[in-house]
């Protein structure tokens, strides 16, 4: 079959149920929701009842309305749309925003305007996206040396070419 005729789905075994509250201020907003079957984030909404105006410079934490119970083993990362960013330079300033699974708060995202002109956000409007993913946890081990030799090595910015 071409993979142009393939349909492209995803399995229940990719989907995971997580308990979201809509808070006082965001019950008139849609949930989070992803914009086509194969998107990667959701959509967060803009949980503000007058519009904010950001600046060329400027920072604001935008609510969203929404909490999450996220399982262990799991976080939220709170992303930038690409075309916020792309056409006004407006981006969630420490993105990926991570969100641990015992946080219990607002989702809310740190947005910057990097553009020239200022911009406006708007009750309801798509700010940010929402991705969930899995996490690994750690253990240490303290080496002397480290025992996997690679083509790059300690070789660190720029080392691979523009």
């Amino acid at each position: 079959m071409l993979a142009a005729q393939q349909k492209t789905t995803l399995s229940s075994s990719h989907q995971l149920t997580i308990e979201i509250q809509k808070l006082p201020h965001g019950q008139d907003l849609l949930l989070p929701k992803y914009e086509t079957e194969l998107s990667a984030g959701m959509d967060l909404l803009a949980a503000i009842s007058e519009p904010v105006i950001l600046n060329p410079g400027q920072r604001q934490i935008i609510p969203s309305g929404v909490a999450i119970a996220l399982p262990a083993g799991y976080e939220a990362q709170i992303r930038s749309r690409s075309g916020l960013a792309f056409k006004h330079g407006v981006v969630v300033l420490n993105s990926p925003g991570t969100i641990d699974a015992d946080y219990r708060g607002e989702l809310k995202g740190i947005m910057i305007n990097h553009g020239n002109e200022p911009f406006t956000i708007t009750p309801g409007m798509r700010f940010a996206q929402l991705i969930i993913a899995k996490v690994t946890h750690t253990q240490w081990d303290v080496v002397d040396t480290l025992t996997q030799d690679t083509q790059r090595g300690v070789s660190g910015f720029g080392s691979t070419g523009i």
